[in-house]
């Protein structure tokens, strides 16, 4: 059974035990999930000034918007600023800043109809993020920088957590998505032509939890799960923030979420960095994770 936690105060072993039995914690703002809406809030209204960011698009033709995301995305994915935020949300609830690693925070927009689901603005299908190569105790960590409503969050399908699903992930390296498939999402218009990770038979979506929260409230639920964007029937842009963490100890003793139904190559833990230095994890526990050779401290762009 699934249970949403609100506000726990559990430690993190507990949380991670919690997270990996698919158990959803919400979190009310803390000082640095604000301050990191409050900055991507900033970069957001400058890039696309003089409008709103979730009315935006009902004011500007399809390719003007692309080419802001295109300048805006990896502006906010890599600034020095997010990094230091993101160290300090993981202090905010309690989490080992020597063994907790993360990677950099992706700037996400979900648009409103049929305005724009492809290339930077990907429509995610219902997926887990185990199909795209990160080991099975990685935790997904999210937030809204707007206001958000239950038609245009995020939708978790329980029923998958215990049952497997047909998928197209032993197509899928990560090493391989890394240099092709994100730099091509530029290019991409109304339809995304990148083959990714997807379901291969029809999937019963309900029962689904969809999880609300306050702009900058946080939601943290393991890579395991299968979950999809809902379908944008507002009519605002959704603009959210979100960023993973691996928990070296989980790492090094093989815990983690069940692997029911993955079978992806490559591996994304060349991206984490410790929450407090930003030092890599040591090359010998990567080779563990790597079932194919790739070339190392591969730059992520925006995708």
């Amino acid at each position: 059974m699934n249970t949403v936690y609100f506000n726990a105060t559990h430690d993190d072993d507990r949380r991670r035990d919690g997270l990996y039995n698919g158990q959803l914690y919400v979190y009310t703002t803390t000082r640095h999930t604000r301050a990191l809406r409050d900055f991507a809030r900033d970069m957001c209204e400058q890039a696309f000034a003089p409008h709103h960011p979730p009315e935006a698009q009902h004011h500007l033709p399809v390719e003007q918007y692309v080419e802001i995301l295109k300048e805006l995305k990896p502006k906010f994915i890599h600034h020095p600023t997010c990094k230091e935020l993101i160290r300090g949300i993981l202090a905010d609830v309690g989490a080992d800043l020597e063994q907790t690693h993360f990677d950099v925070p992706r700037l996400r927009t979900a648009c409103a109809g049929d305005y724009l689901k492809s290339g930077l603005a990907y429509a995610f299908k219902p997926h887990r993020d185990t199909w795209y190569s990160p080991p099975q105790c990685q935790l997904n960590w999210w937030l809204p920088i707007y206001e958000v409503e239950s038609e245009n969050v995020m939708a978790f399908h329980p029923k998958y957590w215990t049952d497997p699903v047909s998928n197209s992930s032993e197509e899928f390296n990560y090493q391989d998505w890394n240099q092709n498939g994100r730099k091509a999402a530029v290019s991409q218009g109304k339809v995304d032509s990148r083959r990714q990770s997807e379901a291969l038979e029809t999937l019963e979506l309900d029962p689904q939890v969809r999880v609300v929260t306050e702009p900058g409230g946080l939601l943290i639920f393991s890579a395991a799960h299968l979950h999809s964007t809902v379908p944008n029937t507002t009519n605002q842009t959704r603009f959210s923030i979100d960023f993973r963490t691996v928990d070296r100890r989980d790492l090094e003793a093989g815990r983690g979420a069940p692997n029911i139904d993955s079978k992806c190559s490559g591996t994304t833990i060349r991206d984490y960095l410790r929450g407090s230095d930003f030092s890599q994890l040591p090359s010998d526990l990567i080779a563990r994770f790597d079932r194919e050779t790739a070339p190392a401290n591969q730059e992520l762009v925006g995708g």
